[in-house]
């Protein structure tokens, strides 16, 4: 039959799965194949399945992609329609199996594995075949037929895997950034500005190459992690700019063959209508698909995230370490026990997995950025492993932010006592005298409080200071604030 003859079938009201054993035969380019007649795929996911069985469960290609696609496929579906190349019917029935495929209903057909064809284009037919077998299901088909849906003719119309794999990688990130990071990585932003707030009179000693310095409050302190934060969550959006440029309409090299005019932007119209996000057609569709820059600048945004909440996570587990033999000007929550051997142990794990998943997305980073250099000519040919590392940087991130937030960040308090201790015991508060009595007779005065194991007012004294002129200028909470000091 050819693409558009044929009377509408009646879809039948089958529920989604195959109560069968055995298996069934389809075919492709290269002949037969017996599949699992449980299931949608046809001969090329098979194949597939055969030859890059790599890596176990864990290796397999993310379920997101998939989900991507069935957008994609919709999409393609509406326009091949409306441009009348698809029957009416054929249209609506492949836009309601996407939409299985979207929901995540026909999770179970997408089996293979990252580890296959650099374009990606075995997962595409996958998506490809499930559509196809499960519209001939609702139309009371012989699976495997290719009839009245045609896995490449109908389902993959005025597309290639070249343009809609790195289209569906592009949803896929843009979806877990907006979905998941950035609303997680908001949330922990707020809550270390609420602690910052919380504790912004609290006066500390400062320090700087692991000695003590000039106070601030605990409050400034904070105030930096959640600023650093934000700065990086800037970054991130800036640096992920490129996501909602599709290479959707490129087809095989980007020139857009076997599409009609105007395809790629009504293309990118109907996504954004899908999804409810800002994409566009990419205005060069040779760039778009000869590399995946787009992806590796967002991959660099999660790496400098994760460098930041390095910074911050190893921070606050050095001022929380003790209890008696540490700094802990923070008393971190007690999650759980933290030594099979040493009773009442408890140590900053959240710290620790928050220090394990930035070395992780640092790692995902690398991949994926000398996977971005390796693309050739018209094709990108490594895309499926910079997509699930890009995708798990992100996963475990949103995750990771979501924990730290509410296991560490929520639940930690002050040490007062012992901050007031550091402030009291402090040489460094000699920083406030030295405009008064210079900076030579401070630097004396400390290294006495030092040798003699004096406090910094009694070696101010003993060198000559008036007491009353030490407790008017040497004031803790002043001297964290701009502006010049009293004296």
């Amino acid at each position: 039959m050819t693409q558009n003859s044929g009377q509408a079938p009646r879809v039948l009201d089958i529920a989604i799965g195959l109560h069968t054993s055995g298996t069934r035969e389809e075919s492709d380019s290269l002949g037969a194949v017996r599949v699992p007649a449980d299931h949608y795929w046809g001969a090329q996911t098979q194949r597939s399945l055969q030859h890059f069985d790599i890596g176990g469960d864990k290796d397999r290609m993310p379920i997101e992609v998939y989900r991507a696609y069935g957008i994609v496929k919709k999409a393609a579906a509406r326009i091949n329609t409306a441009a009348g190349s698809l029957p009416a019917w054929m249209g609506s029935l492949i836009g309601t199996v996407a939409d299985e495929v979207v929901s995540g209903q026909l999770d179970s057909e997408f089996p293979l594995f990252v580890w296959q064809t650099g374009s990606g284009t075995q997962s595409n037919m996958n998506v490809n075949e499930v559509i196809s077998n499960r519209c001939i299901q609702l139309v009371g088909g012989e699976l495997g037929t290719k009839r009245p849906v045609h896995p490449n003719d109908h389902v993959n119309m005025s597309q290639s895997s070249n343009d809609t794999f790195p289209t569906a990688m592009h949803i896929a990130a843009d979806t877990m950034l907006h979905q998941h990071v950035l609303p997680q990585l908001d949330d922990l932003q707020k809550a270390l500005s609420d602690k910052s707030r919380q504790w912004n009179d609290v006066v500390k000693i400062g320090r700087t190459h692991l000695e003590d310095a000039t106070p601030l409050t605990v409050g400034q302190e904070w105030s930096g992690y959640a600023a650093m934060v934000q700065d990086a969550r800037d970054a991130l959006v800036a640096d992920s700019s490129g996501l909602p440029r599709l290479a959707v309409g490129g087809t095989a090299v980007g020139t857009g063959l076997n599409t009609a005019q105007g395809f790629d932007g009504r293309m990118a119209e109907a996504i954004a209508d899908l999804t409810g996000r800002p994409f566009v057609t990419a205005p060069n569709k040779f760039a778009a698909q000869g590399s995946l820059d787009a992806l590796v600048r967002c991959s660099g945004g999660l790496r400098n995230l994760a460098v930041t909440l390095f910074k911050i996570a190893n921070d606050l587990r050095w001022l929380g370490s003790g209890p008696r033999a540490g700094l802990h000007e923070l008393v971190l929550p007690s999650n759980e026990p933290g030594s099979s051997i040493m009773p009442g142990k408890v140590n900053p794990t959240q710290a620790e997995a928050m220090l394990m998943v930035a070395i992780q997305v640092i790692g995902n980073d690398t991949t994926v950025a000398v996977a971005g250099k390796e693309g050739n000519f018209e094709l990108n040919a490594f895309r499926p492993i910079i997509l699930a590392n890009l995708l798990h940087s992100m996963r475990i991130m949103g995750d990771m932010c979501n924990h730290f937030r509410r296991f560490m960040i929520e639940g930690t308090t002050l040490d007062k006592r012992r901050i007031k201790e550091y402030v009291d015991s402090s040489v460094m508060m000699v920083t406030a005298l030295s405009p008064v009595i210079g900076y030579d007779k401070a630097s004396a005065i400390a290294h006495k409080a030092m040798d003699e194991d004096l406090t910094l007012r009694q070696a101010a004294i003993a060198c000559g200071i008036d007491a009353e002129e030490f407790d008017r200028v040497v004031v803790p909470l002043a001297m964290t604030r701009p502006g010049p000091q009293a004296h």
